[in-house]
């Protein structure tokens, strides 16, 4: 049977892909532990900074095999929840690159990813209300904080997709890409991310994700301990030598 999750290496990135384009690459428990895997791996990697998440076949994800749904199955994971990363996703930065349609669980794993790529003509939506569900894998929670109020409501009531095209107008999309070409512009995108160093990445990352709503006061608090262990780092000193001489860094994570 074939893997549910694939993995390669592009120099400091590593390419995942959702890869059961038999079934639009539905989520069912099987993938939802590969992911879990892949990224566990991807952490612990010190070869690899990035990743670039892509779906096998026509599109990126259909969301949850709802077949097994039927059947008894929960693609869920404990402390990681649904397809195994919308709940707890890497620490390292992810890129999602969609072609064809994210749609329900599908986009709301691109939207556990990091940034979004996606090419033009794709369609991304939240229609679980169509099917007497509703958007439980993080879609209500994160699309309101990057698009207007109003439109994420729109999306969860109406069950109507948007375009990429329409995506990017609304900043939910950070790169659009022509159709064929999101896995290139993603690779391309997460390459500019990798040169960077890789204790700045995870801290900003996570200092951006958590911070949101806290008073500046608590900013500054939450951010001292990342602050000492970025700005006292190893790298901290590589990149500060390496540009006074006027070379690339050689960066350890350390």
């Amino acid at each position: 049977m074939p893997e549910t999750v694939l993995t390669e290496r592009r120099g400091k990135v590593l390419l995942i892909t959702l890869n059961r384009p038999d079934a639009r690459n539905s989520v069912n428990r099987e993938l939802a532990e590969a992911m879990a895997a892949v990224l566990d791996d991807f952490d612990a990697d010190d070869q690899v900074a990035v990743g670039v998440l892509n779906g096998a076949g026509k599109g990126f994800s259909a969301g949850m095999d709802l077949k097994g749904f039927a059947g008894g199955e929960r693609p869920m994971l404990e402390g990681r929840g649904f397809a195994g990363i919308v709940e707890r996703g890497a620490r390292k930065p992810l890129v999602a690159a969609v072609e064809g349609f994210a749609l329900a669980g599908g986009l709301e794993i691109a939207l556990a990813c990091d940034l979004l790529v996606a090419a033009k003509g794709a369609r991304l939506g939240i229609p679980e209300a169509g099917v007497g569900l509703f958007a439980g894998a993080g879609a209500l929670l994160r699309l309101p904080r990057q698009m207007p109020l109003n439109l994420a409501m729109e999306l969860a009531l109406t069950a109507e997709p948007i375009t990429a095209e329409r995506a990017y107008e609304l900043g939910l999309v950070n790169r659009l890409a022509e159709p064929g070409e999101a896995v290139a512009v993603a690779l391309e995108l997460a390459d500019r991310i990798a040169r960077n160093a890789p204790l700045a990445l995870a801290a900003s990352k996570q200092i951006l994700q958590e911070s949101k709503g806290l008073t500046n006061e608590a900013f500054w608090a939450y951010q001292a301990p990342h602050f000492e262990q970025v700005f006292g780092s190893q790298d901290a000193q590589e990149g500060a030598t390496a540009f006074a001489e006027k070379r690339p860094p050689s960066w350890t994570g350390r």
